[in-house]
C-alpha cells in the first residue's frame, strides 16, 4: 500500500484555542469536480459499531455528502474525507465550486489552493495600516508549514451560505507574494506542504471545535507574539509580522451561517476490516438544530480549553487526545506493535505493520465532564492492505510528532470515524442541550 509522506498536520498555533489537523489524500478526478463515488460495502463488519438512529439519506439544506477516495492526486494515499465547496467574490453571482477539500473537524477555517482557483480571483486582504501590503499567513503544522495570503469569499456548502469570509489561499503556484521568510520556515516546520501533492487534497475546509485559526494571541502586538507568528503584512519583496484583528482571521465557517451554526456531525459507513475502494456518508451542519441533527442517545465529551479529552489506553493516561477527520489514520504510542518497514521517504514507516493482522485493540475515551465510552478498534499490516483501497483502517506511531507541543495523545483519525455519527460543537455555542467545544458519539 503505497502512502503520502507525513500522516498528521498538527497545528501549532501558539496560545490558540485550535488543536489539530492532518492530511489525507488521493487521486484521480478532475481537480474542480466533486468525486462522485459511492461505499462498496457500506454496512460490512469494520472496526467500529455502528452508531445507530441518524440517517441522513433523506438529505436536506444542511445535509452535504462525505467521500473517502482517490482525491486529487496519484492516488497514493487514503483516508481522506471530502466535500466540495462554492465560493463567491463577495456580493457577486461570480462563482466557482471547489471539490475534493478535506473535511477536517481538526482545524477552523477554509484553505484553498491557488492552482485550484485558477485565475478565479477573489479579493486579498490588504493591511489597514495602508502602506498597499498585502496580508499573509504562514500556517506550521507538526509537518511542515503552508504560506499564502487571506482573501474574502461568499462561501455556500450545500444549503448553507456564509457571506465575506476571511479564508487562505495556499500558494502553491509561488506568484502570489513573497517567498515564506525565515521566522517561517524555520519554525522547525521546514517541509512546505504548499501544494496538492503534499496536502493529497485541493484545499481544506476545516470545521473543528474552535471559530478562529489563531484567537486572541494574534491579535497581541508582535512583541508579544513570543511563541511565533501566523500573520504578515507583506510587500512585493518583503515580509514582517503583524497583528491580526478577530474579524480578519481565517474563520470556522459554520460560525457564519444563518442557522446550523454550533457544530458539524460527520457520519461515514462501517468498512470491512480489510478496507474497501470507497466510503461515502454525509457532512451535517448544526446540533440540535434541525429535526435530522438532534444528538439522541450519543454520548457527549466535554475538552478542555485546548480541545483535548483524556484516553486511557494500555495503561497510559492520555490527556491531550482528540478526535481528527484530518488526521489519515489512528496515531498513539505502542511499542509491541512493530513499525512498518521503509525509508522516511516512502512514508511506511508512519504506519503500524502488526505481525498478526488484523490486530484488536481497546481503549477508553473521557471527556472532561467525566462522561466515558469505550472504543474498540483494528489495525491491519499495511502490506496486507489492496493498493485500490482509500477507505482503510491503519495506524502509526507519534514518533516525530513533536509540533504539537504535546507527547501525551491518541489521536483518533478518520478510521474511528467509519461505522459512527460524531459530533464536533464549537466553543462556547449551545448545541444540543450541552456547551461546546465537545465532541459526542
Amino acid at each position: 500500500m503505497a502512502t503520502r509522506i507525513g500522516r498528521i498536520l498538527g497545528w501549532m498555533v501558539p496560545l490558540a484555542a485550535s488543536v489539530l489537523s492532518a492530511c489525507g489524500g488521493g487521486s484521480g478526478s478532475s481537480a474542480n469536480q466533486v468525486v462522485s463515488s459511492s461505499s462498496s460495502s457500506s454496512n460490512s463488519s469494520g472496526s467500529s459499531s455502528s452508531s445507530g438512529s441518524h440517517n441522513f439519506s433523506g438529505g436536506g439544506a444542511n445535509v452535504v455528502q462525505l467521500v473517502v477516495g482517490p482525491g486529487p492526486t496519484s492516488g497514493s494515499s487514503f483516508n481522506t474525507p471530502t466535500a466540495s465547496v462554492t465560493v463567491c467574490v463577495p456580493g457577486t453571482s461570480n462563482c466557482m465550486t471547489i471539490g475534493n477539500l478535506l473535511v477536517d473537524t481538526g482545524s477552523p477555517g477554509l484553505r484553498l489552493m491557488a492552482s485550484v482557483l485558477g485565475g478565479f480571483a477573489l479579493p486579498t486582504q490588504s493591511d489597514p495600516s495602508g502602506n498597499g501590503n498585502l496580508i499573509v499567513e504562514c500556517l506550521p503544522f507538526a509537518d511542515g508549514y503552508t504560506w499564502g495570503p487571506i482573501a474574502t469569499a461568499d462561501i455556500s456548502i450545500g444549503g448553507e451560505k456564509a457571506s465575506s469570509v476571511p479564508i487562505n489561499i495556499i500558494d502553491d503556484t509561488n506568484s502570489l507574494e513573497p517567498a515564506a521568510p525565515s521566522s517561517c520556515t524555520n519554525s522547525g516546520m521546514e517541509t512546505n506542504l504548499s501544494s496538492i501533492s503534499a496536502l493529497g487534497a485541493n484545499g481544506v475546509l476545516g470545521v473543528g471545535l474552535f471559530s478562529y485559526d489563531c484567537g486572541s494571541y494574534c491579535t497581541l502586538p508582535t512583541n508579544q507574539q513570543t511563541d511565533g507568528y501566523l500573520y504578515y503584512s507583506c510587500s512585493s519583496s518583503s515580509c514582517t509580522q503583524t497583528a491580526e484583528p478577530l474579524a480578519d482571521q481565517v474563520i470556522n465557517p459554520v460560525v457564519l451561517f444563518g442557522q446550523d451554526n454550533n457544530g458539524v456531525i460527520l457520519q461515514l459507513p462501517a468498512i470491512p476490516v480489510g478496507g474497501q475502494t470507497t466510503d461515502t456518508g454525509y457532512l451535517v451542519f448544526g446540533i440540535g438544530t434541525e429535526s435530522n441533527n438532534a444528538l439522541g442517545n450519543a454520548t457527549v465529551l466535554t475538552t478542555s480549553s485546548s480541545g483535548y479529552i483524556t484516553t486511557m489506553f494500555n495503561g497510559q493516561t492520555l490527556s491531550s487526545s482528540f478526535l481528527d477527520s484530518g488526521s489519515n489514520g489512528l496515531f498513539f504510542a505502542d511499542s509491541a506493535i512493530p513499525i512498518c518497514s521503509g525509508g522516511s521517504s516512502s512514508g511506511v514507516a508512519n504506519f503500524y505493520c502488526p505481525t498478526n493482522s488484523p490486530l484488536s485493540l481497546m481503549a477508553t475515551n473521557q471527556g472532561q465532564n467525566g462522561n466515558t465510552t469505550p472504543v474498540s478498534f483494528e489495525i491491519v499490516n499495511l502490506n496486507d492492505l489492496n493498493q485500490t483501497y482509500f477507505a482503510v483502517n491503519v495506524g502509526g506511531p507519534i514518533t516525530g510528532i513533536t509540533g504539537l507541543g504535546v507527547s501525551d495523545f491518541f489521536d483518533f483519525g478518520v478510521p474511528f470515524f467509519y461505522g459512527r455519527t460524531v459530533f464536533t460543537a464549537i466553543d462556547g455555542a449551545a448545541a444540543g442541550g450541552f456547551t461546546g467545544p465537545y465532541y459526542a458519539y
